[in-house]
């Protein structure tokens, strides 16, 4: 039996693995010869793990617990308390825990354990090398666990484990929710310049996806110039980083830094500049003998940019060019979904009628997955572009009079824009609906308060969150 102490009052015993080995071999009647069969455990080592002159190996433990047919892990918070916190912590035993725990997502456990190794900062790098490992196998809620506590610990070191502990941190609390994503990005933003080489061209690639999902324009347009500058430093040193240490060629991030730029000032309603960009991405005559995985990058950014030239025209006014996109988009299935965002928006701002477009991809009209060939389209990107189109097709119809048609389209964007936190698809789907309130059935107003008090709840708890995040 193990003395538990708190605050210096001596507590009730409480009952250690050991204990309850014993216990079942008494309850079952069960000798230490046949237990070793049942568990595949020598009875020599059984022997001295009972009589407290060996300690519990973590193979051993699973198989002492499954021979005893418990659950997986049951006796993790008592290995803990013995093996951790009573005993020198291990980096042997510590490992293989963390292991299993992970395996069986004991979260509560990895907690527990990573901040009793906290007192020693010999551990970080150890712990560090294990986040990455998770990270890679995909168990991102104990990898998660581990970079926030190694961030904590080395928040006032500066170094590049810290930089990219905050770059995991980024990429792994992205989600549909806008407002987090928001804090999250400008958190990570200044960390991006402290990370190796080798991941700064990929998280500022990201980081401009996330702020341009937000509608963060002048943001973009810093982030594009700097990745900018960034990759074409490392494409001139040739060689200086090595194109497989990043996730695409080097010359997408250059041709990528324009795209994202025109992408700016086309939001910015400057289309000049948006079309003077589209003409910084259709030229790849610096690109030094392209190879197959650079010509299959340029072609996308081509294609990109014929079609943005065609939107950026529509914006301005020039609807004679509307035949010619419809074309284009006709016999390219990924790029049907962000014009029909475009064309919507270019419709409601000159009152055309595109009643023959909408009819053509009304399958359009539900939420989709989106991605190129060159990869998958950020979902931040994705979530923004359909709540704009939920919005667009409610403005296009009420402006047309279909009033029970347009009504139904305002409250899937207000109802999406809540699922995404989207604190400007929820104010511009509201107005709408205000504007249009005396046309509204009663059902319709029943969904809308509801939506409104769903909107009410969002804004108490992401007033809770902002202030417990910063």
């Amino acid at each position: 039996m193990a003395l538990i102490w708190e605050g210096g009052v001596r507590l009730e015993p409480t009952t250690t693995i050991r204990d309850h080995l014993e216990n079942y071999l008494k309850r079952e009647q069960m000798s230490i010869s046949f237990f070793s069969e049942a568990s595949g455990i020598n009875s020599g080592t059984l022997s001295n793990i009972l009589n407290k002159n060996r300690p519990i190996a973590m193979q051993q433990l699973d198989r002492i617990t499954s021979a005893m047919k418990l659950e997986e892990g049951h006796f993790y918070e008592l290995y803990i308390d013995e093996c951790f916190v009573h005993a020198t912590p291990d980096w042997r035993r510590l490992g293989p825990f963390l292991h299993r725990c992970a395996e069986l997502d004991k979260l509560n456990c990895i907690e527990e354990v990573i901040q009793l190794m906290m007192d020693n900062l010999s551990y970080i790098p150890l712990l560090f090398d294990l986040a990455e490992e998770f990270y890679q196998e995909g168990r991102f809620k104990p990898a998660i666990l581990l970079y926030e506590t190694i961030a904590e610990s080395e928040k006032m070191q500066h170094s590049e484990r810290l930089a990219l502990c905050q770059y995991r941190l980024f990429k792994l609390g992205l989600t549909n929710d806008q407002q987090r994503n928001l804090i999250i990005a400008a958190k990570f933003e200044y960390y991006v310049d402290r990370l190796d080489e080798r991941y700064q061209l990929d998280a500022l690639n990201e980081l401009i996806n996330a702020f341009a999902s937000l509608h963060r324009w002048n943001k973009v347009l810093e982030l594009s110039e700097k990745l900018k500058l960034k990759a074409s430093i490392h494409y001139e040193l040739n060689g200086r980083i090595k194109q497989e240490e990043t996730k695409r060629p080097i010359v997408f991030y250059i041709l990528y830094a324009y795209l994202a730029s025109g992408s700016a000032h086309f939001h910015l309603n400057d289309y000049q500049n948006a079309l003077y960009f589209v003409s910084l991405y259709t030229d790849y005559t610096w690109v030094k003998e392209p190879d197959e995985h650079e010509m299959v990058v340029i072609n996308q950014f081509q294609e990109w940019a014929e079609g943005n030239r065609y939107i950026y025209l529509l914006m301005a006014g020039q609807f004679d060019v509307l035949p010619d996109y419809l074309e284009y988009i006709s016999t390219k299935e990924n790029e049907i979904f962000p014009a029909l965002c475009d064309i919507v928006t270019a419709a409601n701002r000159y009152d055309i009628n595109i009643d023959f477009v909408l009819e053509e991809y009304k399958s359009y009209f539900t939420y989709q997955e989106q991605s190129n060939r060159i990869g998958k389209v950020s979902r931040q990107v994705t979530d923004d572009r359909y709540v704009r189109l939920l919005a667009g097709l409610g403005t296009y119809y009420l402006k047309k009079n279909e009033f029970p048609k347009g009504l139904d389209f305002v409250l899937d964007s207000i109802r999406f824009s809540i699922e995404i936190s989207d604190g400007r698809g929820m104010l511009r789907g509201i107005g709408l609906f205000e504007q249009y309130r005396d046309n509204a059935t009663n059902t319709a107003i029943q969904q809308y308060k509801i939506l409104i008090s769903e909107v009410q709840k969002l804004n108490e708890e992401k007033a809770v969150f902002a202030d417990s995040y910063m």
